[in-house]
């Protein structure tokens, strides 16, 4: 949220870009809720400046905050990320499996694809597939490693289908 009150933004994206020579539609910029909590024009203009640049936009953490509805309806986001909190739970509360449920039919008529957080277990897994969810992230399939490690760890899963990646940059 802090950020996105700076006018510096999207110049400071824009240049990161062009610094590491990446293609603008590379970079996904992950957003919780509360930077659109006080929607103001303001933002929306950040997120638009952002989009025509090429930038993706993510909706994180979805269904945490207090009117997630009216964010999807005030912004084309490219991604929506079911917040890890209803995966924790899938198994042994029948009301987040519901959500998760919902929030995945919800993406699909909207045409936006959506990641379920926080799979930890072949379980949670096959669940969030078997509700149509197709993309998925978690310590199941990895803990956080540095870029460089990356090639590595794609080589040992997939073996020699992994030629030759693409770099691989951070912006913070």
């Amino acid at each position: 949220p802090v950020q996105f009150r700076s006018e510096n933004l999207v110049p400071t994206v824009f240049s990161a870009l062009a610094g590491a020579g990446l293609a603008p539609g590379r970079l996904e910029l992950e957003i919780t809720e509360a930077v659109l909590l006080n929607h103001t024009k303001a933002t929306l203009e950040i997120l638009n400046q952002l989009r025509e640049l090429g930038v993706r936009i993510a909706m994180d953490d979805f269904g945490t905050g207090y009117s997630s509805l009216s964010y999807l309806r005030s912004f084309p986001f490219d991604k929506i990320k079911i917040d890890r909190s209803f995966i924790r739970t899938l198994h042994n509360q029948r009301e987040s499996a519901k959500v998760v449920s919902a929030i995945v039919r919800l993406g699909k008529s909207l045409g936006v694809p959506i990641i379920a957080e926080g799979i930890e277990t072949a379980r949670d897994e096959e669940v969030v597939r078997t509700m149509g969810c197709s993309i998925a992230q978690g310590f199941y399939y990895s803990q956080p490693v540095p870029a460089v490690e990356l090639p590595g760890l794609l080589a040992k899963t997939y073996g020699a289908a992994v030629k030759a990646l693409p770099q691989v940059v951070a912006v913070a």
